[in-house]
């Protein structure tokens, strides 16, 4: 059998492409090996009907819905690799036996790396965060803290205020603020320390102090932070096509890559929003573009 797509990625994006492409009686076959990135997540926010869903909760509701479409199937497996063919495309998982698709459409998203905090795991995804718009309302008008040596910390902090205007302001070291950026948030009351972070501490994933390279501490009950984003779309080897700036897959507006008949949405193409409802909306809006392709090809145009 030949699916008319695979999607690799059961995100967001990936699912709400299999649900349109199941809509429009496509063969689609989902590869998900059920590893959320948003796992660590307590709740989800941002997404209309769904606001405080928890991840699990929202995969769920979401399979539920897109397998009642007979042409869509789940395969729990981790794609291993992706080779092009005549007909299109071979995917080889960890298990089973290889799946042969006329296009692909890439959804894997990006992977996080924190930074060499201590205590940073524990209380990411329940105290510290790293999108405003996701968690911001959980965390308004407490003590925050952003620790970021990346340049969009002063975006970032200007943001917050909206929000909370009991601010540190922590470049970790670095010198990324420049003086002028310095002095627009300390005359508005936010403090700013280029110190290095060495340590969040608290309980049960709940953020209490902060502790800085010269042994001094701040008392603090949330803040953000600016992860590394790695991408996970792999398989760069196999069927070469150009990458992002961010080394993810280089596509158009419509989702479309280097490589006739690879697509990507979401993350895995531009390393965009990490907002629930951005990333379903790009599949959405990729697996109408990957069905006209479809249709365009049926009657030869």
């Amino acid at each position: 059998m030949i699916y008319d797509c695979a999607i690799i990625g059961g995100g967001p994006a990936g699912l709400n492409a299999a649900l349109v492409l199941g809509r429009a009686r496509r063969t689609v076959a989902l590869f998900d090996n059920n590893q959320p990135r948003n796992a660590v997540t307590h709740a989800s926010h941002g997404f209309l009907t769904q606001d405080g869903v928890t991840p699990a909760e929202f995969r769920r509701i979401a399979y539920e819905e897109v397998l009642r479409y007979p042409s869509v199937e789940h395969h729990g497996r981790k794609v291993s690799s992706v080779r092009r063919t005549a007909e299109g495309f071979e995917i080889t998982a960890n298990t089973g036996e290889p799946v042969h698709a006329r296009k692909i459409l890439v959804t894997t998203g990006l992977q996080e790396i924190l930074p060499d905090i201590t205590g940073v795991t524990e209380m990411y995804g329940s105290s510290l965060f790293n999108c405003p718009y996701c968690d911001g309302w959980e965390l308004r008008d407490q003590p925050l803290i952003v620790v970021s040596d990346h340049e969009r910390i002063y975006h970032l902090a200007k943001l917050l205020y909206g929000w909370s205007q009991d601010l540190v302001i922590c470049t970790h070291g670095s010198s990324t603020l420049t003086d002028e950026q310095k002095q627009q948030l300390t005359s508005r009351g936010i403090i700013v320390t280029e110190q290095k972070v060495v340590a969040f501490h608290g309980q049960n994933g709940k953020l209490e102090q902060v502790e800085f390279a010269d042994g001094s501490r701040i008392s603090r009950t949330g803040g953000f932070i600016t992860p590394a984003w790695v991408p996970q779309a792999g398989f760069c080897e196999e069927l070469n096509y150009e990458k992002s700036e961010l080394g993810g897959i280089q596509t158009n507006e419509t989702g479309r890559s280097s490589i006739p008949g690879l697509f990507a949405a979401g993350e895995a193409a531009s390393g965009g929003s990490s907002q629930l409802i951005m990333s379903a909306a790009a599949g959405s809006l990729i697996a109408v573009h990957i069905n006209m392709e479809l249709t365009e090809e049926t009657f030869g145009s």
